[in-house]
């Protein structure tokens, strides 16, 4: 086209625009100087764009024409983002999508290059054409936020598990960006897709539910990304840390898992007077043991002493209650806006009090303190402060050896009868004389404070007296309830994992400063269960904990199992295996022959035997030669030791064991029946101890246990006529019968415990909500505690897809899947005889 040409292209066009619209027009006017450099077609194009977008959206167009000057300045080119741009006009309510795109359009350019640009662009259109909701939720995320700081690379790892899981499970890209960020940054690329895949599960149950996970909202999904956070691991060391505050402190404190989740920024222990809250992870072990040591400290030396309380409330001219919990809130309210810079002081003197009456108990406290605030970072905003706590820290230290060491402003602090109220009069001097600068975001507070240090303030406070403040810590552990406060709410001790999990309770409650973790957040609240005794029966049976993979938690008293005789018996049935398997049971019993136990245990220092016990017969003439009257217990015998092992052997009795086998073979039901009574009759020829039991459920408060022979009880007609009548019935949560079954061997003493399970399929229940990991994962939790507890469980399954689950279950060699179910009869004895081995 020549020049006359565009010309009259572009006139032509700018006068349509002025009849359409003259206020766009005059906007097109003003930036139309800043596209002329780039040459009359370049003009031609970016105007005509305009027209087409103005035609297809008005808003679409203003947004394009404002954010024209400043793309150009950037890119310094106009045709390719112009082309772009008309990319929008395709799909119906695009502006917000554009407007996304015209803002970012010049960080896209400076932060990626023009290749990068290219394909973020193309990146977005994709999602734009799926749903245009998506497309705006890409166009308008910051672009630094999308490629983490790592250039195209790092926005295609972030949208390449939004593209498997769109094709997969329809899963949308507005519903996945926000919260994939934030996984990406705290835990890495490679964590996203696992945690988006159980968000698309979840999403699929519910819509609320699904949509909460995925903005990192839900207990569940704060859950998963504490589970994977790196650090260390306070809640795995919950033992250590409570053994390290026993020995240095002399008692025991009352320790639970506060809220604290990634968003808040950085994690502190922290304590309100009556417990200590320590984060899901910590930077390090160092940090972690600092900051519970801190933090105990504080409940140790007064920081919540009544009396010292109410002297530092008067000095802050505020009035302290009588009774209940008391805001700290209300003494920093005469500082306003500039609250947090005498917050950062005052837990500064507080902080350096406490640590030197630490010092006295812990041996070189102090220095690790110092050594581990040297290779801290500093923040450019609050380095003042960083700074001036680690002198207050030195000049502790130099007096401590007698030396004197710059300004003396913290001397008072270090004398063992200093209070909080000394610590407010010498915060009041410091905040009023030096010029600390202001402090303005949370991340500049956070990063004030030393390692193992926090935000002293942040929970409301229980004030103790004196005689309190050296007992107020034993009732926790002695599972004692604690007298309440008026208006006070009771909060609950956290419990391990046989007792279930309890975190604490309670409403958000008002807080100073930048320290922002008071109260319980929804995943604490998520958390708090209602706390009952695991002990005894009731109607309901005997309560379980079970394992929530969800929320990585065990949900107290959550399962609870009824243990019951099996009402039904048929001893024609069993007679008629007895026949169908005799020529079996025969050769069973010829092979038990050779495996029957023969190692004699030699039994020391009897009154009779066949042998002489030399050290008895040492024993026995020294003691005689002195005069005294010893027993003549002098003799050895050896005996045979019949019960090495112990055995459950533990039957699957759901509704599927019912099930008609192909080609008329009968029922599944036939073969279990003919395996548990071939087993039963082995184990009398043998001789170890065992017991049998069946197990079905139908929601997580009925979980029938059917005890059909004790480890004391003789295999009876009675019990054979129960063998013979076992039939199948409601559903398989696996792991409460796995962990009432490891209670059974509880009275029993062999030197191994077997927990043999014969199963038809995966453990599932009526209430598990379609997520099949669920009972998968309590179920391998039940094999763990099973373990822990020096009980083995094997499982037998006839199932031809168990080698897709009980690995993870069960673990790799504890299980095995018969290929042929007629085999099962004769294979149940078998795997035993190899086990025991």
């Amino acid at each position: 086209m020549s020049g006359n040409s565009r010309q009259q292209a572009l006139d032509a066009q700018l006068t349509q625009l002025r009849e359409a619209s003259p206020a766009t027009c005059l906007e097109i006017e003003q930036v139309l100087p800043a596209i002329r450099p780039h040459g009359d077609a370049a003009v031609l194009a970016w105007v005509s764009a305009c027209r087409k977008l103005h035609e297809h959206d008005r808003e679409a167009a203003k947004v394009f024409i404002r954010g024209s000057q400043e793309a150009e300045r950037v890119s310094e080119e106009v045709e390719p983002w112009t082309a772009q741009s008309l990319q929008f006009a395709r799909w119906r309510g695009a502006w917000r999508a554009l407007e996304g795109f015209m803002m970012n359009l010049p960080r896209a350019y400076g932060s990626l290059g023009h290749a990068g640009q290219r394909r973020w662009a193309e990146i977005g259109f994709i999602w734009c054409a799926r749903q245009i909701e998506s497309g705006a939720a890409y166009f308008t995320t910051p672009v630094v936020d999308l490629s983490g700081r790592q250039g195209i690379t790092g926005i295609e790892q972030l949208t390449q598990p939004a593209e498997e899981l769109f094709e997969s499970r329809k899963l949308l890209l507005g519903t996945y960006l926000a919260g994939a960020i934030r996984v990406r940054n705290l835990l890495g690329a490679q964590a996203v897709l696992p945690w988006a895949v159980r968000g698309a599960d979840i999403l699929q149950s519910g819509r609320a539910r699904g949509e909460a996970y995925f903005r990192l909202e839900s207990e569940e999904s704060l859950a998963l990304l504490l589970d994977q956070l790196p650090g260390f691991r306070l809640a795995d060391r919950n033992r250590l840390l409570s053994m390290l505050l026993d020995v240095w402190y002399g008692q025991v404190f009352d320790v639970k898992e506060g809220s604290w989740s990634p968003e808040k920024g950085r994690p502190f222990a922290e304590t309100d007077g009556r417990s200590i809250y320590f984060p899901a992870v910590m930077p390090n072990r160092d940090e972690a043991v600092l900051g519970v040591l801190h933090a105990a400290g504080h409940m140790r030396f007064g920081t919540f002493d009544r009396t010292a309380m109410k002297q530092l409330f008067q000095l802050a001219g505020v009035e302290f209650p009588d009774s209940g919990p008391v805001s700290w809130a209300q003494i920093y309210a005469r500082y306003g806006d500039d609250a947090p810079r005498f917050q950062l002081v005052f837990d500064l003197c507080e902080d350096l009090r406490v640590d030197c009456r630490i010092q006295r108990l812990v041996p070189n406290y102090l220095q690790r303190l110092l050594a581990a605030a040297r290779s801290g970072a500093r923040h450019p905003e609050t380095g003042a402060y960083y700074a001036l706590a680690m002198a207050s820290i030195e000049q502790a230290l130099a007096a401590s050896r007698g030396e004197t060491r710059g300004d003396n402003r913290f001397a008072p602090l270090l004398a063992p009868a200093a209070t909080v109220a000394d610590a407010w009069r010498i915060a009041s001097d410091i905040y009023a004389r030096d010029g600390l600068p202001p402090v303005t975001d949370t991340e500049a507070f956070h990063a004030a404070y030393l390692p193992g240090r926090g935000p002293n303030t942040t929970r409301l406070a229980h004030p103790q007296q004196q005689d309190q403040q050296q007992q107020q810590t034993q009732s926790g552990a002695e599972g004692e309830q604690k007298p309440q406060d008026e208006g006070e709410e009771q909060e609950q001790t956290p419990q391990n994992a046989e007792s279930g999990d309890q975190r604490d309770g309670g409403r958000k409650q008002e807080i100073a400063g930048y320290g922002d973790t008071s109260g319980a957040s929804a995943r604490a609240a998520g958390r708090s269960e209602e706390q009952r005794p695991n002990t005894g029966s009731s109607d309901k049976g005997l309560p379980y904990p079970e394992w929530d993979y969800r929320e990585a938690r065990y949900k107290r008293n959550w399962s609870w199992v009824q243990e019951k005789k099996l009402a039904e018996s048929n001893i024609t049935e069993t007679n008629r295996l007895m026949n169908q398997y005799a020529s079996a049971l025969k050769r069973l019993k010829k092979a038990i022959q050779s495996q029957k136990p023969t190692r004699l245990a030699p039994l020391l220092r009897q009154l009779d035997g066949e042998d002489m016990d030399l050290n008895a017969v040492v024993s026995y003439v020294v003691e005689k030669q002195a005069g005294r009257s010893p027993k003549p217990a002098i003799y050895r015998r050896r005996e045979q030791r019949q019960r090495e092992v112990a055995v459950t052997l533990l039957a699957d009795m759901s509704t599927s064991i019912m099930q008609h086998l192909p080609e008329g073979g009968g029922r599944l039901v036939d073969r279990v029946r003919a395996g548990v009574l071939l087993f039963a009759e082995s184990m009398e020829e043998v001789g170890d101890a065992y017991s049998i039991a069946g197990f079905c459920s139908k929601y997580r408060d009925n979980v029938s246990y059917y005890a059909i022979k004790g480890f004391e009880e003789p295999l009876t007609q009675d019990i054979r006529s129960q063998i013979g009548g076992m039939s199948g019935r409601l559903a398989t949560r696996m792991g409460a019968a796995i962990r009432h079954a490891t209670a059974s061997f509880g009275g029993i003493e062999s030197r191994r415990r077997l927990l043999l399970i014969l199963s038809d399929g995966r453990p599932e229940d009526y209430d598990d909500g379609g997520d099949r990991r669920y009972l998968h994962e309590d179920t391998r939790m039940a094999v763990k505690e099973a373990v822990a507890k020096g009980v083995h469980p094997f499982c037998i399954t006839v199932d031809t897809m168990a080698n897709q689950y009980l690995p993870q279950i069960f673990g790799r060699g504890h299980y095995m899947v018969l290929d042929h179910i007629n085999s099962l009869p004769n294979k149940l004895p078998e795997i035993y005889f190899r086990l025991r081995r």
